[in-house]
């Protein structure tokens, strides 16, 4: 039998399946991660962080130059911190043999769960809050505003987590598409904008988790 894109592609990042990983397979796979979340959660970060260069630079400040930096890395390090988190849960998928070569789950079972627990989340009211905090990055700013570098790291890092709290469980759907799968990756991509920025983002919050719950009723009742 040959080989097939997704048989490639693990091997190519030097993993194997039903094999135990070791240091390396980890580190490759939260590098994998790392770059993931940087590159799906930008186009959402880039509001604030253009916003709050603005508002810096109007500021007679010789700390202007290193704090924009400084909130990014703040932001930065939440999405790091969760992308370990995502390589330590893909690890024990692995080890418990539940990840097929796409880097998707498995069990069919955990799968449904993981989908009725990522749409539950889309309507209780931490989702909520995170995400009205997401929708104004003017309004973060003004309710959240530190000086200096030190402070720009601190705002960067709870707008980070403001972030994280509005799209963590969305996130885990990866786990079910395919953590690998740039098509959803890009849907997945695009709901996150559309909540954040779209004018019904609300809506479109609880829509997707109604319709996530739905899905996953259906594959637990399988």
């Amino acid at each position: 039998m040959s080989p097939t894109a997704d048989d490639t592609m693990m091997a190519a990042m030097g993993m194997v399946v039903n094999q135990p990983w070791g240091a390396n397979d980890l580190l490759l796979t939260f590098v994998m991660w790392s770059v993931m979340m940087v590159g799906m959660m930008a186009l959402s970060a880039l509001p604030v962080l253009l916003l709050y260069s603005g508002m810096r630079a109007r500021q007679v400040d010789r700390g202007v130059v290193p704090a924009v930096p400084s909130f990014g890395l703040g932001y930065l390090v939440v999405w790091l911190a969760f992308s370990a988190c995502a390589t330590l849960a893909q690890w024990a998928l692995h080890e418990r043999a539940l990840l097929s070569p796409a880097m998707a789950t498995s069990s069919t079972l955990v799968a449904g769960l993981i989908l009725i627990t990522a749409g539950v989340y889309q309507l209780t009211p931490l989702k909520t809050r995170c995400l009205t905090r997401c929708q104004s990055p003017l309004g973060f700013l003004m309710s959240n505003w530190r000086d200096g570098s030190s402070g720009a790291f601190q705002m960067g890092f709870r707008h980070g987590i403001f972030c994280l709290g509005c799209c963590w469980a969305l996130m885990t759907l990866l786990f079910v598409v395919g953590v690998m799968n740039l098509a959803w990756v890009g849907v997945l991509t695009l709901f996150i904008l559309a909540e954040k920025f779209g004018p019904t983002g609300a809506l479109v919050s609880r829509a997707g988790g109604a319709v996530l719950i739905a899905l996953g009723a259906v594959l637990v009742a399988r």
